[in-house]
């Protein structure tokens, strides 16, 4: 009830319920130590309920961790997010170790807790504002990938010692016992789970429950083994992703998950007892300071390095400025072994609470913020990106984003043998196009600057598969502002955005979505319920995509 009424109120206000989750504990905390209410509930129902709660967490973020994803998160994002980790944990550990005096295990666990940046608030957040697929979103997801790998490897640390912290108690019975137990699940999950799976995947409520029984046979068998439950419940998932119905038993599992997920984040707010606030209230306004400046301003040098636009920078730092969920996990567990004390967790789960609230109004108004300080944050960007030299080359066209729709419009301007400049902020795109001999400029479409140095008073055609909203309406105002004849295409997700630029001036609006309902209710009213009809289209389709996964081999879509 307490959950459900903060959650409400929480959501109000355009925060993450899990800051709700939290509070309510916090709430119930008070409740239990001042006896208000006799609720009947005793530390070892409450820790059964924790442990579960963090096994079906990790459980469903092993489902997602398919060894095969890390050859597609890039070398920017593999780079960028093995550098946050190490300087972010480098500063962290300094400033528990010297300025707020933890011992040196303790500002180790602090140190790595603040490296890591919330997948579970990112993927939601970036999904309601439909970021998934913008340049900032997916190396966002790269650099989530790289911080769950890494927090794998912390859990099988720390899970693996119990008492006193020894290296070499770990290199004997983590790598030997833990790696040896972890190659043969990998194997059985390669060579004989995918034939049991499939028989089972025959029958859903099976399906279901042997997902259930995967998990904690094998978080048992590594509980045998000496380490946590958790990591047990981690490694049958990964395991389990390398199968081909990982996503139908991830969405099989996912109510079971949300419901152990609102008793663990509300664990985790009971263990932030109120009336111990005011002494841990200093440590943890520091340690926000450390996550929502200094984590930012690290990815965007280095963003920088790797020649992004500011804008791309900034928008990833203000979207990585939280902690995990990851790092109150490696903390209670770091807590349930006795490497560090309740306070430290209580303080850093404050922390997340201060960082998760700030980073969630930093992700929604992002592009407000930008504006204010584009200026500032210039220093984030290579100067030879920043001054473009003014072409004075004439084309017949200019493609802003060159994505799934770009490929296709560039091919079509290539067989009418008209001249196409293509304008892209990701600098892989802009490297493998050069290669091709394809016209093409790196730069921010939202760069007010960019625009005025492009050829677009020359231009007949200006197309923009970029899908944000307000950067199609300055994108259209430059445009106009040069040549008011120029044909103006462009691409909006609502109905909404697409009446509005239409308002705006725009010669039509590309909407996806709509586009392919109208298409696929052609081909229906065409081809009937004729079976060979169907057949020739499916084997011209197939030989189109076939044509464009070759070439995409060549140039990233």
């Amino acid at each position: 009830m307490s959950a459900f009424i903060l959650s409400y109120v929480i959501r109000a206000f355009n925060q993450p319920i899990v800051v709700g989750y939290i509070i309510a504990g916090m709430v119930v905390a008070f409740i239990l130590e001042y006896g208000v209410i006799d609720i009947g509930a005793t530390s070892g129902l409450i820790n059964i309920f924790s442990q579960l709660g963090i096994a079906f967490l990790l459980f469903i973020v092993g489902l997602h961790l398919n060894p095969r994803v890390i050859k597609e998160v890039g070398t920017s994002s593999l780079l960028i997010g093995l550098a946050q980790i190490v300087f972010t944990f480098a500063v962290g550990f300094l400033i528990s170790f010297k300025l707020l005096g933890f011992n040196m295990i303790t500002s180790a666990y602090i140190a790595i807790a603040l490296a890591f940046s919330s997948t579970i608030i990112i993927m939601k957040l970036l999904s309601d504002k439909k970021k998934l697929d913008s340049l900032y979103g997916k190396i966002s997801i790269g650099i989530l990938i790289i911080q769950d790998l890494v927090a794998v490897a912390v859990l099988m640390f720390i899970s693996s010692m119990s008492g006193e912290v020894s290296f070499g108690s770990f290199a004997l019975k983590g790598l030997l016992s833990g790696g040896g137990l972890i190659i043969a699940l990998f194997l059985i999950g390669f060579f004989i789970l995918p034939r049991v799976v499939k028989n089972i995947a025959k029958n859903q409520e099976l399906l279901f429950l042997f997902s259930i029984c995967w998990c904690f046979v094998i978080a048992a068998l590594f509980s045998y083994f000496g380490f946590s439950i958790e990591i047990g419940a981690l490694v049958a998932g990964v395991v389990l992703s390398i199968s081909p119905y990982s996503t139908e038993i991830s969405s099989k599992i996912r109510p079971l998950r949300d419901f152990f997920l609102i008793i663990f984040f509300i664990i985790l707010g009971l263990n932030l007892h109120i009336s111990n606030i005011g002494s841990i209230i200093v440590n943890a306004l520091i340690l926000s300071l450390v996550v929502l400046i200094f984590k930012p301003f690290i990815l965007m040098v280095f963003m920088a390095v790797f020649r992004y636009t500011r804008r791309t920078n900034f928008l990833l730092g203000t979207t990585m400025a939280q902690i995990s969920e990851f790092s109150l996990i490696i903390l209670a567990l770091g807590v349930s072994v006795g490497h560090i004390s309740g306070e430290v967790l209580s303080t850093l789960t404050l922390t997340g609470i201060i960082t998760i609230g700030l980073s969630t109004y930093m992700i929604i108004y992002s592009e407000k913020f930008y504006q204010k300080v584009e200026k500032i944050v210039s220093i984030f960007e290579r100067k030879k990106i920043k001054k473009e030299k003014r072409m004075r080359k004439k084309y017949d066209a200019i493609l802003f984003g060159y994505n799934r729709m770009g490929f296709s419009i560039l091919n079509s301007f290539k067989k009418m043998k008209k001249s196409c400049l293509v304008v892209d902020f990701n600098p892989d795109i802009i490297a493998n196009l050069t290669k091709l001999r394809v016209p093409c400029v790196y730069g921010d479409a939202y760069d007010s600057e960019l625009l005025r140095e492009l050829p677009v008073e020359k231009t007949k055609l200006v197309i923009s598969t970029i899908p944000d909203f307000e950067t199609n309406i300055l994108l259209m105002e430059a445009v106009r502002l040069e040549n008011p004849d120029a044909i103006l295409i462009v691409r909006a997700h609502q109905v909404k955005e697409a009446v509005e630029l239409y308002k705006k001036g725009a010669n039509y609006v590309l909407t996806p979505h709509f586009i392919g309902g109208e298409y696929v209710a052609k081909m229906i009213n065409e081809l009937k319920m004729n079976e060979g009809a169907y057949k020739a289209e499916r084997k011209k389709h197939l030989k189109m995509l076939s044509e464009r996964l070759k070439k995409s081999k060549r140039v990233f879509e």
